[in-house]
């Protein structure tokens, strides 16, 4: 029966690592984020393999780039598809995404400024613009209604 196990991989290899295991039929998951404009992996070193074992354990451990795979003297430690699954949905686009301040607002939420002049403000999420990084709010400041754009990483869902 196939189970996801992690493997630890030789520094940098984690590409080739992931290529190899793909060439060869494998099931590997290397999660990855934005890093000030390039990807990286969100666990340098280690990745996700769904493996038989002990029938793929001897091919999984010699692939070249594979350090070890994590576990103990009894063998591979298997991990939880629920594990796997929950990292998965954290992507967007196929990256980790950061949620800095809880669950991301969406239209029609109310919404607070939690970051730059705006901190505290508190307004109505009125629309996402361009590449989602910038969205439209509407504000509600005294007796002040205007339309405000602001970065999306800036606001939190109001509570």
């Amino acid at each position: 029966m196939k189970r996801w196990y992690v493997i630890n991989t030789k520094p940098k290899k984690e590409g080739q690592v992931q290529r190899l295991f793909e060439e060869g039929g494998f099931t590997i998951y290397c999660p990855k984020y934005l890093r000030e404009k390039s990807v990286a992996p969100f666990f340098p070193g280690y990745a996700f393999l769904l493996f038989a074992f002990p029938e793929d354990y001897r091919l999984v451990k010699y692939t070249r780039g594979v350090k070890r795979v994590v576990g103990n003297e009894a063998g591979p430690t298997p991990i939880p598809e629920e594990v796997v699954e929950g990292i998965k949905a954290r992507e967007r686009d196929g990256l980790i995404v950061f949620e800095r301040y809880g669950r991301e607002p969406s239209v029609g939420d109310e919404i607070e400024v939690v970051e730059g002049p705006l901190k505290g403000l508190k307004g109505v999420f009125r629309k996402e613009v361009g590449d989602s990084e910038r969205v439209m709010i509407l504000l509600n400041y005294v007796s002040y209604q205007g339309m405000l754009l602001i970065e999306k990483t800036k606001l939190k869902k109001a509570s």
